[in-house]
């Protein structure tokens, strides 16, 4: 309980101090009904004799945030600075220089080291002089930037503490520690520049960095990977190390994508006992149950995605997983699902033909391939449809008829329910992988935004040495994403696309090298491809400040030419970075190496051919750094921190309250006046979904791995249109979807790639 201020000290007990402390707080705002809100105020705290000043802090912000509507955006940023000056005030008071802004920076790594928060590392790697000077770089002033929910945000979730919560680490020294984290091992001579760099695009919130990353960077414990994928091989050790790697790293921090496909169905054999097993239902639960058991510190839940192939004989009871009826012990009601689709089952749909479910385990004994490590090399023929038929004509193989469009129902019927499963296209996937010459991509991650190689890890010895058993395993590519996102929305107009964009991809390059993955196999996959996945937010944001209809060719055609600025310059950072540190192990043979990756997407003709060209040949020369370079993420979580929009999407509303535990929190669209309103009026259950998708597949020829991209529909919408909408992003060219955002689901959210 906050203790009572004596007088001297609290503007509460004297009206014309407190009147001096709110012209002083917001100062330089333009808001309107100012003196009401001073009267408001002394109204009530005249009724509430004896106010904290913590209490009057809270006071001073409800009723700020009361004033917050479509018109009065402003107040937003009012409460920020009253919430930012208690900020000041308690850090200074944990850290013995109160009545200061920022204190003494130095002291502060020093501290906190010492209490065991900080990792050691940036005063073992940088002398006292240079940490110093590097402090001279925190602006305060771009405090002033954070509205209410960005800075509450960021403050409660991701500013350090000490283990008892207390406030220490302001702001623009979270930007600090973040950029001398990340540029700790990059040459002395370069270092202070480059550490300049990060800052200035961290504290103008030109970019985000990934939750966990945010969160972590320059602490003692902790990982900066958003997201990761795992496959699951078929045999009882690897399905439970699998579990066993799950809940390591959703202990550290991330977010898991789990390929089930390889496992055999329920009713399959077991060492030659017919109807043995019990199928992937009971791995899935378990899964849930982990996702709920290790939770990141205390701060959330752990989240896990599981993914099936469309053709697995465990389907049907897999789409009922999330849905609230049935028997419970066929549910899993906390995890997320996805669906891996070929292009022959969408054609099938359309079509309204027969689709066959077969169980892996089956496919493998009696064809001797795995009908799963295949897939069409071009639309409408190659290597799956083969062997999908060879399974069907097959009589020795056990087969359940179903038609296709029954179970793409099936799908739907979830989706309207859940928001999930989300929707896989592999084929696509597969076509466009840069790095094909090395692997297969099975499924997505749990934000539907990462595409790369996948294999399961296999357990085959185990042997003793005395009393020590040493286990072998056989490394599989267990996919790590490191990501982080361009704010659209600040830095488009700014016009600093050139100048940000290098210093974020060898932000998230040293990521590669500096995180710590407990799960070995992970670990090696992450140096393996270095794969990166610089994304966007804001895209709303930005067509209200260009005063873009979304609803347009013009947004289409933005989305062409800026998407493929952002490749560019992406492309070309990395290219350089190779230069400098050398190409990532596997580049020899990828798209990246031969040109096909600049064929496949028509790079090579057209108004920007000359460019694309020079890129292609100082790939040629020098490589490039990252396997995998961009993905757009959700962004929900860092979007707010921001002030911005989330990811791709449309905004929820203009303007509408979130429900908080005890409070609501007024929710403005960035930007919103009187020219940016008829952009933002067409928010997202409003605006027709075929424009999100012609949007999407103009950014997509541009994207190499995929993109978090929901559908918004109404609760009573005809099940052909969402049908037609499916069948529009896949032909389209889109290799995932996410959520479908029914209005009549509540569906989760996820943070982890929240970048």
């Amino acid at each position: 309980m906050s203790r009572s201020i004596p007088a001297s000290q609290n503007p509460a007990s004297d009206q014309k101090a407190l009147e001096s402390y709110i012209d002083r707080v917001l100062s330089g705002l333009r808001l309107k009904g100012l003196p009401e809100f001073k009267e408001k105020i002394f109204r009530r705290v005249s009724q509430k004799p004896g106010l904290s000043r913590d209490q009057l802090t809270n006071l001073l912000i409800a009723t700020a945030l009361e004033n917050v509507d479509e018109a009065n955006a402003p107040w937003s940023f009012a409460a920020a600075r009253i919430f930012l000056d208690q900020l000041y005030r308690k850090a200074g008071e944990n850290r013995g220089c109160a009545g200061k802004k920022y204190g003494d920076y130095y002291q502060l790594q020093r501290t906190l080291t010492e209490k065991g928060i900080y990792s050691p590392n940036i005063l073992e790697k940088y002398t006292e002089e240079e940490i110093r000077q590097l402090a001279r770089l925190i602006d305060p002033d771009k405090d002033l930037l954070f509205d209410y929910p960005g800075l509450h945000m960021l403050a409660t979730r991701y500013l350090a503490t000490d283990h008892e919560k207390n406030i220490y680490e302001l702001p623009q020294e979270r930007w600090l520690t973040i950029a001398l984290h990340l540029m700790q091992d990059e040459p002395k001579e370069r270092r202070h520049l480059l550490v300049q760099e990060a800052y200035w695009a961290l504290s103008n919130l030109y970019m985000t960095v990934a939750t966990p990353t945010l969160a972590n960077a320059g602490l003692s414990h902790g990982q900066l990977s958003s997201c990761f994928i795992d496959t699951v091989s078929d045999s009882l050790i690897d399905i439970y190390n699998s579990n066993t790697d799950v809940a390591r790293l959703s202990k550290d921090g991330g977010g898991i994508g789990v390929y089930l496909g390889k496992v055999r169905s329920r009713g399959s054999d077991i060492k030659g006992f017919k109807g043995a097993s019990s199928g992937i239902v009971p791995w899935t639960r378990q899964l849930n149950n982990t996702a709920v058991s290790v939770d990141q510190l205390g701060r959330r839940k752990g989240a896990v995605c599981v993914y099936l192939d469309v053709w697995h004989a465990d389907i049907l009871s897999f789409l009922d997983l999330k849905l609230n009826n049935g028997d419970e012990r066929q549910r899993a009601h906390d995890i997320f699902t996805g669906v891996c689709i070929p292009d022959l089952f969408m054609e099938r749909v359309e079509e309204r033909g027969d689709w066959y479910l077969f169980d892996p385990h089956e496919v493998r004994r009696v064809m001797g391939f795995s009908l799963e490590d295949y897939y069409d090399e071009r639309p409408g023929g190659g290597s799956f449809r083969e062997r999908y038929e060879a399974c069907v004509r097959n009589d020795r193989l056990r087969k359940q008829k179903v038609p296709a469009i029954q179970i793409m129902i099936r799908i739907m019927k979830s989706q309207l329910e859940t928001g999930s499963p989300f929707m896989f296209y592999r084929d696509q996937a597969n076509r466009m992988n840069p790095n094909g010459h090395a692997g297969m991509i099975y499924a997505s991650n749990l934000c539907t935004e990462i595409a790369q190689n996948m294999s399961p890890t296999v357990q085959y010895e185990e042997t003793v040495d005395g009393d020590t058993i040493i286990t072998y395993k056989k490394a599989g590519d267990f996919v790590v994403c490191n990501l982080s996102s361009i704010h659209l929305g600040k830095a488009v107009p700014a016009g600093v696309l050139e100048r940000l964009i290098p210093i974020q991809v060898r932000m998230l390059d040293n990521a590669i090298d500096l995180n710590k993955i407990g799960v070995k196999q992970a670990a090696l996959t992450n140096k393996k491809y270095r794969a990166i996945g610089l994304g966007t937010f804001g895209w709303h944001h930005l067509l209200a400040l260009e005063e873009i209809p979304w609803e347009s060719e013009e947004a289409v055609r933005l989305a062409d030419r800026l998407y493929e600025t952002i490749a560019r310059l992406t492309i070309r950072a990395s290219c350089e970075l190779a230069k400098e540190k050398g190409a990532y192990p596997l580049f020899e043979g990828s798209d990246w190496q031969t040109g096909a990756y600049f064929e496949k997407r028509g790079y090579l003709s057209g108004n920007s051919a000359e460019e694309w060209k020079e890129i292609r040949n100082m790939i040629r020369r020098w490589g490039i750094r990252n396997g995998y370079l961009m993905a757009v993420a959700p962004n929900s979580s860092t979007s707010v921190i921001a002030g911005s929009t989330a990811g791709i999407d449309p905004v929820f509303k203009p303007f509408y309250y979130e429900e908080k535990k005890d409070y609501k929190l007024p929710v403005v669209a960035p930007d919103l006046d009187h020219r940016t309103y008829a952009i933002y009026r067409r928010s997202a259950h409003i605006v027709d979904q075929r424009w999100s998708i012609r949007q999407n597949a103009a950014r997509q020829r541009h994207i190499d791995q995929a993109i978090s991209f929901n559908l918004y529909v109404p609760h009573n919408i005809h099940a052909k249109v969402l049908l037609d909408l499916h069948l529009k992003a896949w032909k389209s060219g889109l290799k995932s979807t996410y959520y479908v955002r029914s209005t009549a689901s509540d569906v989760e959210e996820c943070t982890w790639c929240a970048s």
